[in-house]
């Protein structure tokens, strides 16, 4: 095997560490409720380690193979088996009827697979052309981990602006919690395009109205800085796929009909 490089394995090899902290974490939620929270935390610092170490890796111009099958081999810890079991662990014990435990249970299973098959995918398909990573095919497997674990945290900070609405928001949040990782899941192994977040933002020269729209936007998260979390993620992950079935839609309604044929041109 060729050269290593130190830094960007050490940074991805960081990412994996905080998913396993994140699985330890989330298996004490019975003695502390409290780790709900903290285990949903780690994932969001793994994604982070996710974002440097290949920017580390462009910059240093040290991308290699090595690099990207690591990559997704801690990618299935920290985003795949860590968010299934904060979704088991965390949101499963919220329901008396065992039918509904086990339902969790079941969702839980099919996001790791999902999130596995998605990795794999990616690592058959991707090309090294940096061109080519501008969109997604499918839902990225850190922005469904962000979607799950945006709930634990939401269900386990309760936003102090909300405070009168603390009981209807626990009760959303252990209803959509199966059903919203179901649906990512399910984006997840989909070909619907994402685009890809930071190079959309930050690539490129922008008029002068995107960077005010970011700085609302900034704005607005700072003010419900309880909600952040769950707004990017879910904001992004549904604000795309309405957009996607709307665009669908359109084109749909665009097309020629078809030419009619000589069978349909004489009556019978």
């Amino acid at each position: 095997m060729k050269k290593i490089a130190i830094l960007p394995t050490l940074l991805t090899l960081g990412n994996g560490v905080c998913g396993f902290s994140a699985i330890a974490v989330a298996s004490m939620i019975d003695a502390d409720p409290g780790y709900l929270v903290v285990s949903a935390w780690l994932v969001i610092a793994a994604m982070i380690f996710d974002v440097f170490d290949g920017y580390v890796a462009r910059l240093s111009r040290t991308a290699s193979e090595f690099g990207g099958q690591l990559d997704s081999l801690c990618d299935a810890v920290s985003f795949g088996a860590a968010p299934a079991f904060i979704l088991w662990k965390g949101f499963g014990g919220l329901y008396e009827a065992p039918v509904m435990r086990q339902t969790v249970a079941v969702v839980a299973v099919l996001y790791m697979v999902c999130a596995i098959l998605r990795l794999a995918r990616f690592n058959v398909e991707n090309t090294p052309d940096p061109a080519g990573h501008k969109r997604f095919k499918g839902l990225p497997s850190p922005v469904a981990a962000g979607c799950v674990v945006s709930l634990a945290i939401l269900r386990g900070q309760m936003p102090t602006t909300l405070t009168g609405l603390e009981p209807a928001l626990k009760v959303f949040t252990q209803l959509w919690a199966p059903v919203g990782a179901l649906l990512v899941a399910m984006l997840m192994v989909s070909r619907v395009p994402f685009p890809h977040l930071t190079k959309q933002l930050l690539r490129g020269r922008r008029h002068f109205s995107y960077l005010v729209r970011i700085v609302l936007v900034v704005a607005l998260i700072a003010l419900m800085r309880e909600l952040a979390v769950a707004v990017v993620f879910w904001g992004y992950t549904l604000g795309l796929l309405v957009n996607h079935g709307i665009a669908r839609a359109l084109h749909h309604d665009t097309e020629p009909a078809p030419a009619a044929g000589l069978d349909d041109a004489v009556p019978h």
